[in-house]
């Protein structure tokens, strides 16, 4: 458990806004090492590189290995974020990194249905509409990609992967406050590094092939950024309401679009820009009327 501490009010603002820009910098090199390498294995060295940096940090802080609830949320967690990174990694090989990025934020909307069905909440008209919105701004977003030059069947599949990422992505919101309340931001970043790795491990015989080196470091760089950017962000939604920091969600789309056109040259459209705020708008209404958590979590 937490113990009791004494911080500047602005801090847990600046450890999400910060975490963010790193979870954003990380996708990046995470889209160029899935380029190289495919999303699998990207994810999977990314995974043990912040398993061995990870563990020793652990350890040498007095950590614990957890029990009981703890150690069924980080399982849950670790199983879900295998799936949700890889398929999100895979998306990005053919989407501009704004554009996936903008289609992942519906996840929040996904995440009140899913308590619906999960925890018995009730979906009010207000959910509805902002639901509506979100799902207009991606599919403005998937017509105008899928309308240039004709069909791309690439484009289709990684807004499928995407899409499929955000519906993992809205179960992983459901788990992360449960997880935050019984483990600090070390044990959490530690323990979704291991489990990551043991069930991405599970089908390494057939998949996991040798990163050549000049992949290396986007895969290493990565996992240090992945692992800082979920500690800061688990310790700033630990300490502050979610309402107060809710808005800094979205300046991930605005970091996206600078990594994306600074990497690979992408640029920005209109109907991104135009599909982005639809779905932002739907997820602040949403978010005003249910009160919900949104932490990006470091994929």
């Amino acid at each position: 458990m937490r113990s009791t501490e004494t911080h500047h009010p602005l801090m847990p603002f600046l450890a999400v806004a910060t975490g963010i820009a790193t979870f954003s910098v990380m996708d990046a090199l995470m889209k160029g090492a899935s380029l190289a390498v495919g999303a699998y294995n990207a994810m999977f060295w990314r995974s043990l590189v912040g398993v061995t940096v990870m563990l020793p940090y652990w350890r040498l802080r007095g950590g614990i290995w957890p029990r009981g609830e703890a150690l069924r949320l980080h399982a849950m967690r670790g199983l879900t974020s295998a799936f949700m990174a890889t398929t999100f990694f895979y998306g990005l090989k053919f989407l501009p990194l704004a554009e996936g990025m903008a289609i992942s934020f519906i996840a929040p909307l996904i995440a009140l249905y899913l308590a619906a069905v999960l925890l018995g909440e009730t979906i009010g008209r207000r959910a509805v509409f902002a639901s509506l919105l979100g799902l207009a701004g991606v599919v403005v977003i998937a017509a105008a990609r899928l309308g240039q030059g004709g069909y791309d069947e690439n484009a289709a599949w990684g807004i499928a992967a995407i899409l499929a990422s955000a519906v993992l992505y809205a179960w992983n919101l459901i788990l992360q406050k449960r997880q935050a309340l019984v483990a600090g931001p070390i044990e959490v970043a530690t323990f979704q590094a291991v489990f990551t790795s043991l069930f991405l491990a599970l089908v390494a015989p057939w998949l996991a092939a040798l990163p050549p080196l000049s992949v290396i470091g986007h895969i290493g760089g990565s996992a240090l950024l992945a692992t800082i950017s979920l500690m800061l962000i688990s310790w700033g939604y630990g300490r502050a309401e979610t309402q107060v920091l809710l808005p800094l969600e979205y300046s991930a789309f605005i970091w996206a679009a600078i990594m994306g056109w600074f990497m690979f040259g992408e640029g920005l459209s209109l109907p991104t820009i135009a599909g982005a705020a639809l779905i932002v708008v739907g997820c602040w209404i949403a978010a005003r009327k249910q009160g919900m958590h949104t932490e990006q979590t470091a994929l």
